[in-house]
């Protein structure tokens, strides 16, 4: 879960080592084929001179040092994963350099999720440009008074307009606070496509409340909203098999449908003190009941390849 420089990592993870995925005892399943998708993961190098990190960020801050795409394939390609969309590190912050590289390096393999500066008046622009490179998203850090503010903000809304016509996603990380604010934008640009990251964190603080999920849900009302059912090792009681956050997946499945659901790991971090990438994917794929075979297909597969990779 990727936190910007103005909400210290410190606040949402410990300092640690990065685990190695634990060994599972069962091969990959058989039905995946290598099909699913990985809709959330950071990728980063510790080449710090070709790919400088942004001003405000030290090199010894990035934990792990090294996610490569290399070291991202050993965690995901066992468990039946073969397509990831890659969401822009704030360790490079506009600096799109490193995704795009990748991008290119890996075709077919990666979607990418930049992140512009909507300040800028040529922001439409770079949002075609980066289209053109393999970007189907941009990620917006937002809080409740910056979601708020989208309503003055002519560089936001240039945004959210052009992403209409291109079929690019906002791709949100909000706080539950955020999510009526994210509301109005929706209703104001109803052919936008709006994607909301980890499950707007409800369940960072450890329970879930219910009227940040009822404010979610609210969202499924516009028919262009989905959301990520993410970053496990951070939400609820935060230790495997995460099976505490079953009634909220279920209240969103209910609610949106599972075709407007996508399953996405939120590595290196759900592979950081002793959380794995299998416990990760096993929720959805082995371990909540009331998923049917179709609504599996569509969380670890379809929708994010419908939104990603289209």
């Amino acid at each position: 879960m990727n936190t910007p420089p103005s909400t210290s990592r410190r606040q949402f993870l410990r300092t640690a080592a990065f685990a190695t995925l634990a060994a599972t005892g069962r091969a990959a399943p058989a039905a995946a084929n290598g099909e699913w998708i990985d809709a959330h993961v950071h990728i980063w190098t510790p080449d710090v001179q070709r790919y400088p990190l942004a001003a405000g960020f030290k090199k010894e801050e990035m934990k792990p040092a090294s996610f490569t795409p290399e070291e991202l394939f050993a965690q995901c390609k066992p468990e039946g994963v073969s397509r990831i969309v890659l969401i822009q590190m704030s360790f490079y912050q506009f600096d799109n350099r490193y995704l795009l590289d990748m991008l290119a390096q890996h075709r077919g393999v990666f979607s990418g999720v930049a992140i512009v500066d909507e300040t800028k008046g040529d922001v439409r622009d770079t949002m075609k440009t980066l289209g053109a490179q393999g970007v189907h998203g941009f990620r917006i850090y937002t809080d409740k008074e910056k979601a708020e503010s989208w309503a003055a903000s002519d560089g936001m809304k240039k945004m959210w307009s052009y992403a209409a016509e291109s079929g690019q996603a906002m791709c949100l990380l909000a706080n539950p606070e955020a999510l009526p604010a994210v509301e109005r934008m929706c209703k104001e640009f109803p052919k936008t496509r709006v994607v909301i990251d980890h499950f707007a964190r409800i369940g960072m603080k450890g329970t879930v409340n219910q009227g940040d999920l009822d404010n979610l849900c609210r969202l499924a009302a516009h028919e262009n909203t989905y959301v990520k059912t993410s970053a496990f090792y951070a939400l609820g009681e935060k230790k495997a098999p995460y099976t505490d956050l079953a009634p909220m997946i279920r209240k969103l499945r209910d609610t949106f449908g599972a075709s407007r659901l996508m399953w996405a790991s939120d590595c290196p971090f759900q592979v950081q003190e002793g959380h794995t990438y299998a416990n990760s994917i096993a929720l959805i794929r082995d371990r909540l009941d009331f998923l049917t075979s179709d609504d599996k297909q569509w969380m670890l597969r379809k929708t994010a390849e419908k939104v990603f990779f289209a």
